[in-house]
């Protein structure tokens, strides 16, 4: 039976509904797709971006007075930027046993000596006063002399309150030394002021008979208290290279997100060889 014209008309309205339909759904499947596809986009930027925000917060450096020395209690543990400075590539070569005895001070000659500590990051010219702070000298020269200080590394920065760079531990942990100590306390200033470039013995708090090996470079003027013990034994100056320690010092502490002033160098420094005339 052939369809009337009214039945032709109202299938042809279906057939042409049902295409619009297909149409709609589509286009509906179209923009989800392109939603989905700008959110996963989104996604990939979101973690990108965290993983260089972790990325780049690993390289920024951090930013109390010099306790420690031989025996003393290790600092806060904890970088300069990545290019300032080398890595360093020697370790410790000669550590005296313990029980060992002080050099006599008559080694230091009452005389001034003049040298370089070789570190990884660079020279540091030095000038020692053998006749203000004969002990010192003595047991800094002969030490240098064996080679105690190759591969040592500077362990301990401050950056806030006093300045300095603390270096001479063969342990890297604060607490070790050549094996014996000495003492008394030689040649502190008066006003408890060390000036920038200055060298001197760290020691344990209220023990000036402490002294062994650890020593510090003072990159910037520093008030240091005396206590029970005294000051600190100044036996020496900087005569170049105290940029060297400024570097290492700009560029702070380990720790960051602690905020820590007092620790290990962000960028690790160590001494490769002592030499002195």
């Amino acid at each position: 039976m052939t369809p009337s014209k009214s039945e032709r008309e109202r299938d042809y309205e279906r057939r042409r509904h049902e295409a619009w339909q297909r149409r709609q759904a589509a286009r509906a499947a179209e923009r989800r797709r392109r939603r989905n596809t700008a959110l996963a986009a989104a996604l990939v930027l979101v973690v990108v971006a965290g993983i260089a925000a972790v990325a780049f917060s690993s390289f920024r450096p951090s930013a109390d007075p010099v306790a420690g020395g031989d025996g003393a209690s290790p600092a806060v543990s904890a970088s300069l930027p990545a290019d300032a400075c080398p890595p360093p590539t020697s370790s410790p070569t000669v550590t005296p046993s313990e029980g060992g005895t002080a050099p006599d001070p008559s080694v230091a000659q009452a005389r001034t000596w003049t040298g370089t500590i070789d570190t990884s990051c660079g020279p540091i010219g030095v000038e020692l006063d053998g006749a203000a702070a004969p002990q010192a000298v003595a047991s800094f020269v002969t030490l240098a002399q064996q080679g105690f200080f190759g591969g040592t590394p500077c362990h301990r920065l401050t950056t806030a309150g006093i300045y300095v760079l603390q270096c001479g531990d063969p342990t890297g942990t604060g607490t070790g030394g050549p094996g014996y100590t000495f003492g008394p306390v030689e040649n502190a200033p008066s006003d408890d002021v060390y000036p920038a470039g200055t060298i001197a013995m760290a020691r344990q708090g209220g023990n000036g008979d402490s002294q062994g090996s650890q020593f510090f470079l003072v990159y910037q003027d520093s008030t240091i208290p005396s206590d029970s013990a005294g000051g600190y034994t100044v036996f020496g100056r900087i005569t170049s290279g105290l940029d060297v320690v400024q570097r290492v010092a700009d560029a702070g502490v380990g720790g960051t997100s602690s905020g820590s002033t007092d620790g290990t160098p962000t960028t690790p420094i160590s001494i490769e060889q002592v030499t002195l005339q």
